[in-house]
């Protein structure tokens, strides 16, 4: 440990951080609690400079400390000084409480306007369901009887192209070029009256 040396008055030594560290990066609780004593005031003022509440400062800074304690094996003196390295432990636990908060607030305003979001309108649903079908009824009644009959069978009898062919008594190509030019006049139609 280095000495402060003072004249006249005789202070408590200053403790050498590095050696402390590397003190605690071998488990050493003595140094622990020296290096606890050096930084916890400049971790606290970081931390609440960041934090701001108080009683959360404070539990940044105990969270910071314990990290110290646990990745004290990390620490490169050839990268910055002890005190340099404590500091930036404790600024990026603060910086990661400040955005958990923040994230947590915006995840509760989230949960809040979807609470507050009205239930499923039933009757609106069901007005607009009978205004489309009465809309595609008036469509279907613009196309010829051949043209309808084969869109009504495939669409809502579920029958294939061969089936429709089979059942109106008309060639397979004549049923497809129906279907297909009733589905073009229906889109127009079904486009036109939106």
């Amino acid at each position: 440990m280095k000495e402060a040396v003072y004249v006249g008055t005789s202070p408590s030594p200053e403790p050498d951080l590095e050696e402390l560290l590397r003190g605690v990066a071998l488990g050493d609780h003595d140094a622990f609690a020296a290096l606890y004593d050096a930084v916890a005031g400049p971790v606290l003022g970081v931390v609440r400079a960041v934090v701001r509440d108080a009683a959360q400062s404070e539990e940044v800074a105990q969270d910071a400390l314990v990290e110290v304690w646990r990745t004290a094996p990390r620490f490169r003196p050839e990268r910055g000084s002890a005190v340099n390295w404590v500091l930036t432990l404790a600024h990026q636990r603060a910086v990661d409480r400040v955005r958990w908060a923040q994230a947590s607030a915006a995840r509760e305003q989230r949960a809040a306007r979807l609470d507050r979001s009205p239930d499923y309108d039933h009757v609106t649903e069901q007005v607009e369901a009978r205004l489309e079908r009465e809309q595609v009824r008036r469509c279907l009644r613009t196309l010829t009887d051949v043209q309808r009959q084969s869109v009504t069978l495939a669409y809502y009898g579920g029958l294939t192209h061969r089936e429709i062919a089979e059942n109106l008594a008309l060639p397979l190509g004549t049923v497809k070029t129906r279907l297909r030019d009733g589905l073009i006049r229906l889109r127009d139609c079904l486009g036109a009256e939106r």
